[in-house]
């Protein structure tokens, strides 16, 4: 909202006005104002949290230091939620289709989680909103989302091609004035197109169309596949980001340090500069969503304050599942969706670990009426506590992997 202000302001000659115009300002603003918002709202909201006796409660599963968090306050996602949607709305540009885009997500999936926080706090029912109308929730996000991105005017992306290439359906040559044109012995040459083209890490000419899969050649029925997809990874990565939330800090440091490496990818992949370097598609319009990822690092950070060893408060489902759909619908709005089984490895494995074994005690037990198990608990960050292994220990080895997982996911860019 203030971004319209400062418009109006610079039209006025107004001294500083034109500071809005910067990216790099906004986003630094965002971030500033979600670590403002986090840790003094988070307090405010821990401390009402506490007076109305929202605490979670914790089944015993014989774990180090389980019991003592019986009463800590939880649904802190809702301090998550505000320090990522003020900045947002009061820095980036709201007519922006990918930050629409993102704030449904936001708020969609958050009220998803909210209302299982409340059945769990309110309701005294263990089990929270039933598994079906979870999914039918994401499901639904998913859908929206995946209409958003196939079928607006305003999602569409810029390839650079070769001078001979010749134009396919739904595609027309664009003109991009930049620094490399002035070097290149032979001018750049760009396409416009709005077909649903993503990247593939490690692969030279990294660039997949959804519609080949299909045979749709004039690019009109690749929605049949693509926002199918869309729903897989919206579903998957949340589904993660919640089985990971099972530990001081884990689950929002880890998406912190993702949120980084997206910043980085939505800032080339949004400037037609480093996007013909790097020689990555450039996608029009998404430099805004560099504001809202800069409020999701902030207020994930900004949560930290209170989250990390021992917590004050818990997050919930309603930061969870919020977290780690707003991840994957960030990546698929840069066309960068495939990097997330390296970005996301730590809620992939998590994921893993919880499937295998489930599927491996069932099948030891239909096959010798015993079940086993592959770890001695599940999600993996459990397992590590029944090895002996403290909680604050796992929570920073966990870091240091999705650190690593984040740099390799940017190094993509360049590593084919």
């Amino acid at each position: 909202m203030l971004t319209y202000l400062f418009d109006y302001l610079e039209q006025m000659d107004f001294p500083g006005a034109g500071l809005f115009q910067y990216i790099s300002f906004r986003a630094a603003m965002a971030l500033i104002t979600s670590l403002i918002v986090s840790i003094v709202f988070g307090k405010r909201l821990i401390n009402l949290l506490r007076r109305q006796q929202i605490g979670e409660t914790v089944r015993d599963l014989g774990l180090a230091g389980q019991i003592e968090k019986s009463g800590t306050p939880t649904m802190g996602g809702i301090i998550i939620l505000s320090a990522i949607l003020i900045p947002t709305l009061l820095f980036a540009k709201l007519h922006n289709i990918y930050v629409v885009t993102m704030i449904i997500a936001t708020i969609w999936l958050g009220a998803i989680g909210f209302l299982d926080d409340y059945i769990k706090v309110f309701k005294k029912n263990k089990e929270g909103l039933a598994g079906r109308f979870k999914i039918i929730g994401q499901i639904g996000v998913g859908l929206i989302v995946g209409c958003i991105m196939y079928f607006h005017p305003d999602v569409q992306v810029h390839k650079r091609v070769d001078t001979d290439y010749k134009l396919q359906a739904g595609e027309s040559f664009v003109t991009h004035q930049h620094a490399s044109d002035e070097t290149d012995s032979i001018p750049a040459k760009w396409i416009e197109t709005r077909d649903m083209t993503t990247t593939i890490p490690f692969i030279n000419n990294n660039e997949f169309n959804y519609n080949w899969l299909i045979g749709d050649i004039d690019k009109s029925y690749g929605w049949l596949l693509f926002i199918p997809l869309v729903i897989v990874i919206v579903i998957a990565v949340s589904n993660g980001a919640n089985m990971t939330d099972g530990l001081d800090g884990l689950a929002t440091g880890t998406s912190a340090i993702a949120g980084i490496a997206l910043a980085i990818l939505a800032y080339v992949t949004s400037n037609i500069r480093f996007a013909d370097y790097l020689d990555v598609m450039y996608v029009p319009y998404a430099e805004e969503l560099v504001i809202f990822i800069a409020a999701f690092v902030g207020a994930c950070i900004g949560f930290l304050w209170y989250n990390s060893y021992p917590a004050q408060v818990f997050m919930g489902d309603t930061g969870s599942l919020a977290l780690g759909g707003i991840i994957a619908v960030f990546a698929i709005s840069i066309r960068k969706e495939l990097l997330i089984p390296v970005l996301c490895g730590i809620f992939l494995i998590e994921n893993l670990s919880v499937i295998l074994q489930v599927g491996y005690f069932k099948y030891t037990k239909k096959r010798s009426g015993e079940g086993r198990r592959i770890f001695l608990m599940a999600p993996l960050h459990h397992h590590y506590q029944k090895k002996g292994l403290h909680e604050a220990k796992i929570v920073s080895r966990f870091w240091i992997v999705a650190v690593l997982l984040a740099v390799v996911t940017i190094v993509t860019l360049k590593l084919r």
